[in-house]
């Protein structure tokens, strides 16, 4: 092979990233045997082994971990001579919904690369509850939208984010041994409410919702203030905010899943920034 293929480097890294044959395929809006297919050309072509297929999970070999730096760099710089080329054409609207906890993290740089890159293309991000984006994008008000989730349930969208989640609380607050646990949450629906006192509940810990609160700076606030302890992302802990030690007696939370969603018809731009957050978010999440 004298000349790599962009296509199957895409699908490698994106196999080297995902783990796994499957969710590649899903990022790439590709079957599973046609991304099969293109390892094995590749692998044909360098005459190199660059995957070991296990039961659970897809690992590099040691030629495959050579590859993937120098693929990323190939990637990056091809997509951006495309969207240098495609920007004078590429111009829309594009409706994306998130929860605002990813929302004041994460995803602000993700956004602004992109709208750097293509200054035509208008966003329009709202933020709201998961249970409240979903219902709108199922009646057609976004074009992309990211979702909290829980990690089995996994049959439709990208995953890009996947974190433990953790009991948090004011610094100087002692989280009681027993008695009733108040609790700084968001109204229903709520997954991350949800999780909480299911868990409680499991775990016959008694709880109260002492402060309810559809703002993320007024549930930080309040819990800053003592008022209760709150679920959060491990990565998406505030300042002057702790997450409470596993010792403390409160049960385990588990891991949190954020997923994007795609309508079926997508417009030229709204497909580009599918595609742009999924390969930025997967180099920073935990996926």
């Amino acid at each position: 092979m004298h000349n790599l293929d962009i296509d199957l480097l895409r699908a490698f890294v994106s196999v080297a990233e995902f783990g796994s044959f499957t969710l590649a395929a899903d990022a790439l809006l590709r079957r599973q045997s046609t991304i099969s297919l293109q390892i094995k050309r590749l692998e044909d072509g360098l005459g190199k082994r660059l995957l070991e297929r296990g039961a659970r999970r897809v690992a590099l070999t040691a030629e495959g971990d050579a590859l993937l730096g120098h693929a990323r760099q190939m990637l990056e710089l091809n997509d951006r001579l495309i969207a240098s080329l495609d920007e004078p054409l590429l111009a829309g609207t594009v409706r994306l919904g998130t929860p605002e906890d990813f929302a004041t993290t994460h995803l602000p740089q993700v956004l602004a690369r992109f709208a750097k890159a293509y200054p035509a293309v208008q966003l329009e991000v709202t933020c709201d509850l998961t249970l409240n984006l979903m219902g709108r994008f199922r009646d057609g008000d976004f074009d992309l939208v990211l979702v909290k989730r829980e990690p089995e349930r996994s049959d439709r969208g990208v995953r890009v984010w996947r974190e433990p989640l953790v009991w948090v609380a004011a610094e100087h607050l002692a989280v009681p041994a027993d008695g009733s646990l108040p609790l700084v949450v968001s109204p229903p629906p709520c997954v991350y409410r949800k999780r909480a006192t299911d868990s409680l509940s499991r775990a016959r810990r008694p709880w109260r919702v002492a402060y309810s609160c559809a703002s993320l700076a007024g549930q930080h606030a309040a819990v800053k203030a003592g008022l209760g302890v709150t679920v959060l992302p491990k990565d998406m802990v505030p300042a002057g905010l702790s997450a409470i030690e596993r010792r403390s007696g409160l049960p385990d939370l588990h891991d949190t899943e954020i997923a994007l969603l795609a309508a079926r018809r997508l417009s030229a731009p709204a497909r580009r920034l599918h595609d742009h957050m999924v390969r930025s978010l997967e180099n920073v999440g935990e996926v």
